[in-house]
């Protein structure tokens, strides 16, 4: 195993966001910080700049570095601006991985990881694998997909590994426990379930990552979740957030569930199966 990987610091594009907050506090070593502005209450030594706007910071940030995370980026609906130094504009997920990995073959760095997401697999059938084609229905879904595949080939001609993290649910980040508020609705099926969806804890996922910083070989792609999908009202009813359900539309998704054989084979550990108040009291800690 290199010991550029173990040895010298990652850089955490977006250290600022809600998964850059989870690594700084449950995998807090060897990461160098970089966001648009100082977090209040902070400690940490910041590199502030905005990666689309001063290509010379990105590249001074990550010399010494091993590795680059890249979260910075565009979600819909949310002004992530203010953390990433980006607006509204989707195709910023493209420019900004290619803007990292750019910055990592400047600075020698072996590998840059992409923060992805499931919503590239779209509506496909049981259990989604990596090697599977992509095929989003939403516009978010298709500007990650498209991140994947600009990255994976800039990184082939620059010599720099690229690995996309497609990250499940991840509990209180979501639209259900962390967008709960009163009289919130969720969809119901004919066989009375609510959506399920592959979840991952907070804590789960800071670990998940710092672990795979660790490894030296990984794959283009990797599933992030644990494992056993979890209904949406099994979350809330584990928060014991009141919910109604009404019928659920035409062309809403039932299941998206995530194949983890491969993070699986990855990882020094079993991973524990999800369960509704797991998830939600990883994410209660993590408010705390």
């Amino acid at each position: 195993m290199s010991t550029q990987y173990t040895t010298s610091p990652t850089l955490i594009l977006g250290a600022n966001g809600r998964i850059g907050q989870a690594l700084r506090r449950f995998a807090p070593q060897g990461l160098r910080l970089q966001a648009r502005e100082i977090p209040e209450d902070t400690q940490d030594a910041w590199h502030v700049f905005a990666p689309l706007e001063a290509p010379e910071a990105l590249r001074a940030a990550a010399q010494g570095c091993g590795q680059i995370v890249c979260l910075a980026g565009v979600v819909p609906g949310r002004n992530r601006a203010r953390h990433n130094g980006v607006g509204g504009d989707l195709a910023d997920n493209s420019r900004l991985a290619l803007a990292a990995i750019e910055a990592a073959a400047d600075a020698g760095c072996v590998r840059v990881f992409l923060a992805s997401s499931a919503a590239v697999y779209g509506a496909a059938k049981g259990p989604m694998r990596e090697d599977q084609p992509l095929r989003p229905t939403n516009p978010y879904g298709q500007a990650k997909a498209e991140m994947e595949a600009a990255a994976q080939a800039r990184g082939r001609a620059l010599g720099v590994q690229v690995c996309a993290l497609r990250i499940g649910n991840v509990a209180g980040f979501d639209a259900i426990l962390g967008g709960w508020k009163p009289g919130f609705t969720l969809d119901q099926f004919p066989d009375g379930t609510t959506p399920r969806r592959s979840y991952i804890g907070v804590q789960a996922l800071a670990h998940a990552i710092d672990v795979l910083l660790r490894v030296p070989d990984l794959p283009p792609a990797l599933n992030v979740a644990q494992p056993r999908p979890i209904e949406m009202g099994e979350l809330l009813a584990g928060a014991e957030l009141a919910f109604t359900t009404r019928p659920a539309p035409d062309g809403a998704i039932a299941e998206v569930v995530l194949d983890l054989a491969l993070l699986q084979s990855c990882l020094e550990t079993e991973l524990v199966p999800a369960c509704g108040i797991s998830l939600v009291a990883q994410w209660y800690g993590f408010c705390q």
